[in-house]
């Protein structure tokens, strides 16, 4: 009887983070396709283009080259590198008679890289950074905030998750009751406030590599989508696989579509979204710094450790993964562009002819 609750219970997670991946991949590729709608809807409208508006609101923007801070200790703050990148008006070609910037590669449409976020693409965990700028605004008290500072504190120190299931479910029940609208546009203020500064210069010049090379990038979270997406955006990039919380009527209910987007979930998250966009999973990279996500990395042809827990470090050098460790003060011009993308860049004007289907 034991025996057979346990496979009962087993089965149950594995349908749940089957459909918080399905959940997750449908809810990306409808926000790159509403992203897509409205720029096209702006240029339409001889509003500003997509580069424009990054270069108004956003720190980095995409093709900005990789001139980002390093992550900085708490309260302190520095500003990215300046920022010059090409518009692609007839206003800006006759304005100037500096070297052109080489042209973009074509895309790459059957090749993605997928970044985790939390210890990865950026310092401490996401959910952390976002409960305190909620817990600024008065979305809950102080004393709530003890158990995110406890997982902070892990992250800083030795870069494990610990107890994620039991944190960040009780992070998501904290939007209950609000709209979907409202958070994101703290969201973007949190960002700000609170994240921009804490990006790995590293891990950003790596997911700015794949994009040099034409390929999408995702990032792959359990931190709500939303606010995933908002960190996506920011960095110039494709979009995000993230936890989807159920809302109805644009208002949070505080319950979870399927499960987080942790451990299995992501894996099955990353095959649906390559189902969705015509991804051949063996030609794209996976990056993470966590043993929990090394089923989304065994997943995809190539892995890479960032900033590895002990665990993911053995995992790697036994399975030959690559290891990129930023916390040792290497920096992003000693990475080995041809190791990481490998043939996928060599194969990118072929994979441009295919015709990339949008849904």
């Amino acid at each position: 009887m034991a025996l057979w609750r346990a496979r009962s219970k087993k089965q149950e997670r594995e349908r749940l983070a089957a459909l918080a991946g399905e959940a997750s991949a449908d809810a990306a590729v409808a926000m790159e396709a509403e992203a897509a709608q409205a720029e096209a809807e702006a240029a339409q409208a001889g509003g500003t283009t997509r580069s424009d508006s990054t270069l108004q609101s956003d720190d980095t923007a995409p093709g900005a080259g990789t001139a980002v801070a390093e992550p900085l200790e708490a309260g302190r703050t520095e500003p990215a590198g300046e920022l010059t990148p090409t518009l692609d008006t007839a206003e800006s070609a006759d304005a100037t008679d500096v070297d052109e910037a080489p042209p973009p590669a074509p895309p790459d449409l059957t090749a993605a890289a997928f970044f985790d976020v939390d210890n990865t693409m950026m310092v401490g965990a996401s959910i952390f950074h976002f409960a305190r700028g909620l817990a600024s605004r008065k979305y809950f008290t102080a004393s709530d905030l003890a158990g995110f500072a406890m997982q902070q504190l892990r992250f800083r120190v030795g870069g494990k998750e610990g107890n994620v299931d039991g944190i960040r479910e009780q992070g998501l029940s904290f939007v209950a009751g609000a709209t979907v609208e409202q958070l994101t546009e703290v969201g973007e203020e949190i960002y700000d406030e609170l994240m921009a500064d804490k990006i790995w210069a590293g891990t950003r010049a790596l997911a700015q590599m794949h994009l040099d090379a034409g390929q999408r990038v995702w990032l792959v979270t359990a931190t709500p989508v939303e606010l995933a997406a908002i960190i996506a955006r920011r960095l110039g990039l494709t979009g995000a696989l993230g936890t989807v919380a159920e809302s109805i009527d644009g208002v949070y209910t505080g319950r979870l579509v399927g499960d987080l987007l942790h451990g299995r979930a992501k894996a099955h998250a990353v095959r649906a979204l390559a189902a969705r966009e015509g991804l051949n999973l063996r030609r794209c990279t996976a990056y993470s710094d966590s043993q929990n996500d090394v089923p989304m990395l065994s997943v995809v042809g190539t892995a890479v450790a960032v900033n590895p827990d002990a665990e993911l470090r053995d995992t790697a050098r036994a399975r030959g993964w690559e290891i990129r460790d930023f916390r040792t003060g290497r920096k992003a011009a000693k990475i080995g562009v041809p190791s990481v993308l490998g043939a996928g860049a060599v194969a990118g004007a072929v994979a441009g002819a295919v015709a990339h289907r949008r849904r």
